[in-house]
């Protein structure tokens, strides 16, 4: 065999190609492959916990309280807002593969980014007993004190994740809806001001905002009206519309599931929750915002409906009818 440096008959073909096509990579761009095959070179192994930032991800849990079920109520919302970034990033997806192809999307790629966001929903809906059951209610009514005035109605991504679904005239105050359905980009602005969960943090006795809402306001109203302008032609009720020759079968219906993933099911594990702990007969406690989460969270008051399209007239007059009582109270059949 020879010993000659300069000879390469000992190394895999494949491993040569692959050098070869890194080799031109870099020299597209003027640099030298070999400076970076000495970072290679004298770069650690990766670990599981530096590839997650493990350390840090654990550091991040900050109770303001000694109470014990303070930790399950901040970890719960973190694996929340996480999922969330899942779903957000899928439908950052759905929007480049638009912006790529002239404003259209394939069926099949706008389908399974879809169908990834439906199982994030899972997750959350089926995992939501952590919050309905996992905490004690003595704990939970002492350190939610300790939290105002923030609400879980300051997640900016779930605000996102609606804008990202549906054209923004399904999203406003019910009673507008019909007025703004052909809405132009031009009236974004309007639009963002009569979305239907501004009032959802104001003050019962005199309509007046809460601090809950002033504080969401003056740290996302900017960057939400961006994104409703940029996802006025790529949101998912739009890019589904222009599906030559319409979408499928297959595609309604997983458009119809994230409807009810999250315009029914999520907001309704919440208004379990917040029966759970924060009323009685009903009595009512206000949540840790002030939200009014009696009208706020129930999907049958603000009939949230993405996609109307693909309901029927009766289901969409129905529209969340019935959940509450069933799955509250359990009651029904």
């Amino acid at each position: 065999m020879s010993t000659d440096p300069n000879t390469d008959h000992n190394f895999d073909p494949a491993i040569l190609d692959k050098l070869k096509q890194l080799q031109e990579k870099y020299a597209a761009m003027g640099q030298d492959l070999s400076s970076y095959l000495d970072g290679l070179l004298y770069a650690d192994y990766r670990t599981y916990w530096d590839l997650i930032h493990l350390d840090t991800l654990l550091s991040l849990q900050r109770p303001q309280t000694p109470i014990p079920d303070e930790v399950v109520f901040i970890v719960y919302h973190q694996i929340t807002e996480l999922y969330f970034k899942l779903s957000l990033h899928e439908f950052e997806r759905m929007s480049a593969h638009a912006r790529e192809n002239g404003g259209k999307v394939e069926e099949a790629f706008l389908l399974e980014r879809v169908r990834r966001v439906n199982r994030y929903f899972e997750a959350l809906t089926t995992s939501f007993d952590i919050m309905v059951d996992g905490m004690d209610p003595a704990e939970f009514m002492k350190f939610r004190m300790s939290l105002l005035p923030a609400s879980g109605f300051q997640s900016a991504q779930y605000r996102m994740i609606e804008i990202c679904s549906t054209s923004l005239d399904r999203i406003v105050h019910h009673n507008l809806r019909d007025q703004y359905a052909d809405h132009t980009v031009a009236d974004v602005p309007d639009l963002m001001q009569r979305l239907y969960w501004r009032e959802g943090a104001v003050e019962l006795a005199s309509g007046a905002k809460t601090l809950t809402l002033k504080q969401f306001e003056a740290k996302y109203d900017e960057s939400l009206e961006k994104l409703a302008r940029g996802m006025f032609s790529s949101n998912v009720r739009k890019l589904a519309a222009g599906i030559e020759g319409g979408p499928s079968k297959e595609l309604v219906d997983a458009l119809r599931w994230l409807d009810i993933n999250v315009n029914v099911n999520w907001p309704l594990a919440h208004y379990k929750s917040a029966v759970r702990y924060l009323h009685k007969d009903p009595v009512d406690i206000a949540a840790t915002g002030g939200t009014n989460w009696q009208k706020y969270l129930p999907p049958r008051f603000q009939k949230r409906i993405f996609f109307p399209e693909h309901w029927s007239a009766q289901e969409l007059e129905e529209w969340g009818k019935g959940w509450v009582v069933k799955e509250v109270f359990g009651q029904g059949s």
